[in-house]
């Protein structure tokens, strides 16, 4: 008999899973996995612990970018959907979604009882916490001008990050809930890497973790 976990969270690289453990201490109830960089690898290795395990929610956790105006440097943003951000199609009229296309979703939203309880605890702990969609893209954005674009494109966008709609996709193909959890290192637009603040997201990122430990143990 395979045990049940109640969490599964996938992180992108070793680092960040570092921070997410160091945060949570040992929680039996909890798996913390390395899902690779980019929504396709993390999708992959989601989908292939997934099918091994029995999990009650599956989390999508690491560093980001933020969106000026929505998230600084080292606060804390839960998403309230994990948006595929460049999935579609471009037009004369600009950028069509998978969803005006008719070909599906670029759309997974979270679940509303687990983001509740997960900013209700977050709060508790004094840290500071952005709600909002949260995009996934293949190629990080790299000018003000994408930035800018995506921002009037998706309204309320807060941060962008690689896996967060590959994991959540994972997720929604096996009826389990799935959440997105990124702290934020550098803004988004022209990159500087003199500016990121790497090892700050991660400190929040730990803190975050240590803040949820009684959400999902």
């Amino acid at each position: 008999m395979i045990p049940k976990k109640k969490v599964l969270i996938m992180t992108a690289v070793e680092g960040e899973r570092d921070a997410v453990l160091r945060g949570l201490g040992s929680l039996p109830s909890v798996e913390v996995a390395i899902g690779g960089v980019g929504p396709v690898d993390a999708a992959i290795h989601t989908t292939k612990l997934l099918a091994a395990g029995k999990y009650e929610l599956v989390v999508s956790a690491g560093i980001a970018g933020g969106y000026a105006g929505r998230a600084s440097i080292g606060s804390i943003v839960v998403a309230s959907e994990m948006v595929a951000a460049d999935l579609g199609a471009e037009s004369g009229e600009g950028f069509q979604s998978l969803d005006k296309l008719g070909f599906g979703s670029s759309r997974v939203e979270a679940d509303a009882d687990w983001l509740s309880r997960t900013v209700e605890a977050l709060n508790a702990a004094g840290l500071e916490v952005i709600v909002g969609p949260v995009l996934t893209l293949s190629t990080v954005t790299g000018t003000a001008k994408t930035a800018e674009e995506l921002q009037q494109r998706i309204t309320g966008a807060c941060a962008e990050g690689m896996e967060g709609f590959g994991v959540a996709s994972a997720a929604k193909a096996f009826g389990i809930p799935a959440l997105e959890l990124r702290t934020i290192s550098n803004p988004v637009g022209p990159r500087d890497r003199a500016a990121w603040r790497i090892g700050d997201a991660l400190a929040a990122l730990e803190s975050a973790s240590k803040a949820l430990q009684e959400v999902w143990k």
